[in-house]
């Protein structure tokens, strides 16, 4: 997964937007995507903030179903 962008420009495009410009000129000036003004502007308005979502998985791991029955194999095998 890549970085998020950074809070102040996240910031500083939202407020030009909120300055009575459109989406598509506020990704023009600031050279990102329709989509990311489009996303910044609704996080703000859901939220409040601007912090970035966490990325990734949210610490399950694949084998946490069975992790109990799997330690106990390897107890019986040492």
């Amino acid at each position: 997964m890549g970085k998020p962008h950074p809070f102040e420009l996240r910031r500083r495009v939202v407020e030009f937007v909120e300055e009575g410009h459109t989406h598509r000129g506020a990704a023009a000036h600031f050279r990102v995507s329709i989509k990311f003004v489009n996303d910044m502007v609704k996080l703000k308005r859901e939220t409040g903030g601007l912090a970035p979502k966490r990325q990734g998985n949210p610490g399950r791991g694949k084998l946490s179903e069975v992790s109990d029955w799997l330690r106990a194999r390897m107890c019986e095998k040492t």
